[in-house]
């Protein structure tokens, strides 16, 4: 797959989830291969802290679905990442999976790839999740894309943020420029 999209919100129809689909339907469109996981219903421990996966090269904390979708994470070209935005910041679901994949920072396995940040918010702090999602992008050597902010706080408010929604399309095309650069 070339185009992951991941949201990291628990509403797995929510804001973030549409945000996040807006550019990877723009990248479908084009005929470019992608995928949308919602880590609404999944298990994501936190980071124990251990330092084992020093050793190991991955992490060690199994039965929960962290594994699949960082598989599914080193498969992809670009990876579209979301969250909402709860106390200025990621949602602390999604701050889970970020803090495991330092498990993969000892060897740069996620270095070269491309990356976007998705972040809403109900009237603030937005900019802030931005911050933190890029950082997580930039930590592990991604290279941006670019980022969407949007604002709503009911399912589906952020159908009225229009300039979000042409900040999401606008990427999305920035991507089938990227990954299919003879398309007309």
């Amino acid at each position: 797959m070339q185009v992951l999209g991941i949201s990291g919100s628990m509403r797995k129809k929510g804001n973030t989830s549409i945000l996040v689909k807006e550019i990877l339907s723009r990248c479908e469109e084009s005929g470019i291969r992608t995928e949308f996981i919602s880590l609404s219903g999944k298990k994501i421990s936190p980071c124990l802290g251990c330092e084992k996966c020093k050793e190991k090269k991955w992490c060690v904390i199994e039965n929960d679905d962290w594994d699949e979708v960082m598989q599914k994470i080193l498969k992809c070209d670009v990876l579209v990442i979301g969250s909402p935005t709860y106390y200025f910041d990621v949602c602390g679901h999604l701050k889970n999976f970020i803090d495991r994949t330092y498990s993969l920072y000892h060897d740069r396995k996620l270095a070269g790839k491309k990356g976007v940040a998705v972040a809403v918010h109900a009237n603030k702090g937005a900019s802030r999740t931005i911050q933190t999602l890029e950082g997580f992008l930039s930590t592990h050597e991604f290279a941006s894309l670019g980022a969407v902010k949007g604002t709503g706080y009911q399912e589906g408010d952020v159908l009225n943020d229009a300039e979000a929604l042409r900040r999401a399309q606008k990427i999305g095309d920035k991507i089938v420029r990227l990954l299919k650069p003879n398309h007309d």
